[in-house]
């Protein structure tokens, strides 16, 4: 079985994940080409996605040759091409990227379907329902393999229409939701036909996380937070519920791991609320420096905004520490309040900063005790071999109904 797995830009510092999913299917026997559509603007850090960049084509670094035989290619079958043209520019009509944007992807799925060809490629499996599933879409109508996707939220179900969602769900031959949230969102913007073809297959984690012994929880205050600096992670509420506690004389620090837009505002709040010496931003880090962070942490906070359902927070509950999160999408699904950790209404200061000092002052046996369940429940629900299996099936199932 050869598929391609198609990512926007990958290999990418928030994209452990898809390249975890990558290797464990490999380690199942399933050939993989990976393609990505551009190439990552972010600096790799990790070794592990240094290395994938360069076992990846890019669509857009691709010679004139290659798109000029590709375009010779799908003008074989002027039907076909005509059809994908009227699609591109239906779904591009309805879109904020516009008409020319969508020409522009189906430039790139007739590159896509030329590799397609060449490498004798049976499927393909594009991650995000956005522009990767567009362009697989298009591929498809063009003559190329049929496709999946996997939905992660929460860009998929802001813009639903925008993305023609709907339109991919329909002419996909599965499509993949990473929480049963997610599933059922996609049942709200699918017909009821289609539902069969929706599946759940978490994001895992792999040996590295279940082969490393119980590190004991430190009795330090310190805390991490990791993820993207952007709005929907909550970094800037984070602060705030920081300031709240040192106005009550309650002490903490706090470790943001990660980079991004909100970077500057984040500073500035942190100067203006003189918590420079709480509180420090790492930066990017390589998967074991995040580890790191993790081990050296009382607890893991992520008050986000909007979310799919995050690796993060399964990675912390893996290394036995309890987090603190939102009542928001998939995660409720993955953290059970006072079980393995916390959930606070997203978007609540006041209530942050309480499971923030309920966390500072429960005694160690009993955050010791939250950390074992919880990775109890990402070692039975997040375990990257068992979900490959899941994806294996699926491929399976799905190419040899094509033969």
């Amino acid at each position: 079985m050869r598929i391609i797995y198609l990512i926007n830009q990958y290999p990418k510092v928030s994209h452990s994940f898809i390249r975890r999913e990558i290797e464990a299917l490999e380690n199942s026997g399933v050939q993989i080409l990976r393609v990505s559509i551009r190439k990552s603007a972010e600096g790799l850090v990790d070794p592990a996605d240094q290395k994938e960049l360069s076992s990846t084509k890019v669509i857009l670094q691709a010679n004139g040759l290659i798109f000029a035989k590709s375009i010779l290619q799908i003008l074989t079958n002027p039907f076909k091409l005509l059809s994908s043209l009227a699609m591109a520019v239906s779904i591009g009509w309805h879109s904020e990227r516009g008409v020319l944007r969508h020409l522009i992807y189906l430039l790139e799925a007739a590159v896509l379907k030329f590799w397609s060809s060449q490498e004798q490629i049976d499927h393909i499996h594009a991650h995000f329902g956005t522009n990767p599933a567009t362009v697989a879409l298009l591929c498809h109508h063009l003559g190329g393999p049929s496709y999946s996707f996997t939905v992660h939220g929460p860009e998929e179900f802001d813009k639903v229409v925008d993305i023609a969602l709907p339109e991919k769900i329909k002419h996909a031959l599965f499509v993949v939701a990473i929480s049963s949230y997610g599933k059922s969102q996609l049942y709200r913007w699918s017909e009821l036909k289609d539902w069969s073809k929706i599946a759940v297959v978490h994001c895992g984690l792999g040996d590295q996380f279940w082969s490393d012994l119980a590190r004991p929880i430190q009795d330090t205050p310190k805390l991490v937070s990791v993820g993207r600096l952007a709005p929907q992670k909550g970094q800037l509420l984070l602060i705030e519920a920081i300031y709240q506690l040192k106005l009550k004389g309650v002490f903490c620090e706090l470790i943001l791991v990660g980079d991004g837009p909100m970077r500057a505002e984040i500073e500035d709040l942190i100067s203006k609320y003189q918590l420079v010496e709480q509180i420090k931003i790492t930066g990017w880090a390589s998967e074991a420096q995040v580890k790191q962070y993790i081990l050296e942490s009382r607890c893991l906070v992520l008050p986000s905004f909007a979310e799919g359902l995050p690796v993060v927070l399964m990675e912390a509950l893996a290394l036995r520490r309890p987090v603190i999160s939102t009542y928001i999408a998939g995660i409720p699904e993955l953290v059970k309040p006072d079980y393995s950790g916390f959930l606070v209404p997203a978007g609540d200061s006041v209530a942050l900063a309480e499971a923030i000092q309920k966390v500072l002052t429960l005694p160690l046996e009993e955050l010791t005790e939250m950390g074992q369940r919880g990775y109890l429940d990402v070692l039975r629900e997040h375990n990257i071999t068992t979900e490959a299996k899941k994806l294996v099936e699926l491929f399976s199932k799905q190419t040899t109904s094509l033969e």
